[in-house]
């Protein structure tokens, strides 16, 4: 605590909550060199806020106008030490192309949980980035595993009342997750009328799909009073096996 009032006295735009620093919208957690994010984020204007175990820089970034970029534009990154933050990654990602947001993947202790995606402004970008960063050495002795972000939008949900209609699972989905844009159900085979006991939620992008399988973890949140189980519809077998059993700990 002695160190969140140094800091209050340092920068008189911070308050407390949540055990956490807050500037203006940005978030940064308390356990970290709080002085070297901000001075990042003074250097590029971008902001940052940390919310449901991620904290995002940028997205958008200071003065951006429109959309955001198309698929392909953004890079999983694993294998990161658990005690470096956007201080140390920023540098060297932003070297490959201007980043549109980096959203490091946190958990409570305040450290990260090893991996991170970085969403570039162009294609051209994040395919350098992949090919350029893939075992880069951020520490000694410690190498990153870049690749290509697999945008897979779509959740397996099992444990569903079999009684419960399609319009009825989309509607207490979307009372718990955003972004949900279809819900795909399938009859049971002896009776029409019920389903299978699962359904497919199909969401408007991979980080509301992410969002949502993060919330929706075994044993956070009930259904109708039932547990449910969640993971992704589809095996991401683009990525790198190693990589994506750091992922499914997510």
């Amino acid at each position: 605590m002695a160190m969140v009032n140094s800091l209050l006295s340092d920068f008189g735009r911070l308050t407390v909550g949540n055990q956490c620093l807050t500037r203006a919208h940005t978030v940064i957690t308390a356990t970290q060199d709080d002085h070297r994010i901000l001075e990042l984020m003074d250097r590029t204007g971008y902001s940052m806020i940390q919310q449901n175990g991620q904290r995002k820089y940028g997205g958008p970034p200071p003065g951006w106008e429109g959309e955001a970029p198309p698929r392909g534009c953004e890079v999983f990154v694993g294998r990161i030490p658990r005690d470096c933050y956007e201080d140390e990654l920023v540098p060297i990602f932003e070297e490959m192309g201007k980043i549109y947001e980096l959203r490091l993947m946190m958990d409570f202790s305040g450290a990260n949980r090893g991996y991170a995606f970085v969403m570039y402004t162009s294609k051209g970008d994040a395919q350098r980035a992949v090919k350029e960063m893939n075992n880069y050495e951020i520490r000694k002795g410690r190498f990153l595993g870049v690749c290509q972000s697999v945008d897979n939008c779509r959740l397996f949900v099992g444990g569903i009342p079999k009684s419960k209609t399609k319009e009825e699972i989309r509607e207490e989905m979307e009372k718990v997750t955003e972004g949900v844009v279809d819900v795909i159900v399938y009859p049971s085979a002896n009776d029409k009328s019920k389903n299978r006991g699962f359904a497919f939620v199909e969401y408007d992008s991979h980080r509301a799909a992410a969002m949502a399988r993060r919330k929706l973890i075994p044993g956070r949140i009930q259904l109708w009073g039932h547990q449910i189980a969640v993971d992704w519809a589809e095996p991401e077998n683009e990525v790198d096996e190693d990589i994506m059993k750091t992922v499914r700990r997510s």
